[in-house]
């Protein structure tokens, strides 16, 4: 009994009912979306009328014109009518009695999302597919500095387009950038991808750390082995470095080291540089600053204030001949300085040579001579 006991397989605890079923076999995909045809739609026609609109800038309207007619043959098929307002410069689809998919003015809704946002009717009207979806992400309110938004945005798109050309690649999505939006148009699953990867650039994470971390994602899922395994230990961690006091003291004085160490040897005192930031130093005290006159009190004590408009405006334009010719003046002096020759030493005369001879020997005091006279003397008595 023991020995049969062991035979027998373990059942998972959730399968204990489950029976086997014919028709669910390894050949057929569970999760294959078969398309939606007009025999699939057994409530007949809609009792109401559902509709979208939304609004396009001037500067797509000349593109809308060329392509509405692509439009409509597209959406026709699907029992889906469109209409291109230009006067009010909107878009708007709604159903007709030949509509069946319940589903298609939700995809006919993101088509002229898109073709707003600048995607060209190519690409948008692959959202009609069922594998296919839309994102539209705003980024415009995400960053107040404008420089700082354009530049982010930039970083999206990376240098002649590769950071996006390797997001598009590792998310089979397409992404267009285009003003304070990014359109995606790709899986489900790719576009939280893309979103994370723009919104986190915006928040001044750039997109090669996501995309290192895709990269390795993709690796990892060809492992059959990994499948069933955590993938934390393999995926690289990004985190900012939250210095402490004492390390933030260290590379301060680093830097002022490396400073000090470049101006010895360019030639400078550090020690006289610091010396002058000590006695430049301001002294503090408790009382505010004294009031600085205003522009009008500047004009009365000059005199400008009563001058006619005319008048003052000849008086700036003097003033700015005057300082023009002063510069021009000291810019010929600088140029006219490379020009100047030289102070050259005239070659000592005769008397001159003599004369320093002398004092070489002798000295101004005569010292050197009495030496000289010594030495013969004790020459003499030796």
């Amino acid at each position: 009994m023991a020995a049969a006991s062991e035979e027998q397989p373990v059942i998972n605890k959730n399968k204990r009912h489950r029976k086997e079923k014919p028709w669910d076999t390894d050949d057929i995909d569970q999760w294959k979306i078969d398309p939606f045809q007009p025999d699939d739609n057994k409530g007949g026609v809609f009792t109401e009328e559902s509709s979208f609109a939304t609004l396009f800038p001037k500067y797509r309207e000349k593109y809308l014109r060329e392509v509405w007619s692509a439009v409509t043959k597209i959406l026709d098929p699907h029992g889906i009518a469109c209409t291109l307002d230009l006067v009010h410069g909107s878009m708007s689809v709604r159903t007709t009695r030949k509509t069946f998919d319940p589903y298609i003015i939700l995809k006919a809704r993101d088509i002229i999302k898109l073709l707003a946002r600048g995607v060209a009717i190519t690409q948008a009207q692959k959202v009609l597919q069922d594998d296919v979806a839309c994102d539209i992400i705003k980024i415009g309110n995400l960053v107040r500095n404008k420089d700082r938004f354009v530049k982010r945005r930039q970083r999206i798109i990376g240098p002649d387009g590769s950071t996006l050309k390797a997001i598009e690649l590792l998310t089979q999505c397409y992404v267009l950038v285009q003003g304070n939006t990014v359109s995606v148009m790709g899986p489900y699953k790719s576009l939280k991808e893309v979103r994370r990867i723009v919104l986190d650039c915006m928040k001044n994470i750039h997109p090669i750390y996501r995309i290192k971390e895709l990269m390795i994602r993709r690796e990892l899922a060809k492992d059959p082995k990994l499948a069933t395994e955590s993938w934390d230990r393999f995926l690289p961690k990004f985190r900012k470095q939250h210095l402490k006091t004492s390390e933030k003291t260290s590379k301060k004085n680093e830097k002022l080291a490396a400073k000090d160490e470049a101006r010895k040897a360019a030639g400078l005192d550090a020690s006289s540089s610091t010396q002058k930031e000590k006695l430049a130093k301001k002294v503090y005290t408790p009382f505010p600053p004294p009031q600085q006159p205003r522009k009008v009190d500047l004009q009365l004590e000059s005199g400008e204030y009563f001058l006619k408009p005319h008048e003052r405006e000849a008086r700036e334009v003097q003033q700015r001949k005057q300082k023009q010719a002063e510069a021009t003046l000291k810019r010929r002096a600088e140029r006219a300085e490379v020009y100047v020759a030289p102070k050259e030493e005239a070659a000592p005369t005769v008397e001159e040579k003599r004369k320093r001879r002398h004092t070489e020997v002798d000295g101004d005091d005569g010292m050197a001579r009495s030496k000289k006279k010594k030495k013969d003397v004790d020459a003499k008595d030796t």
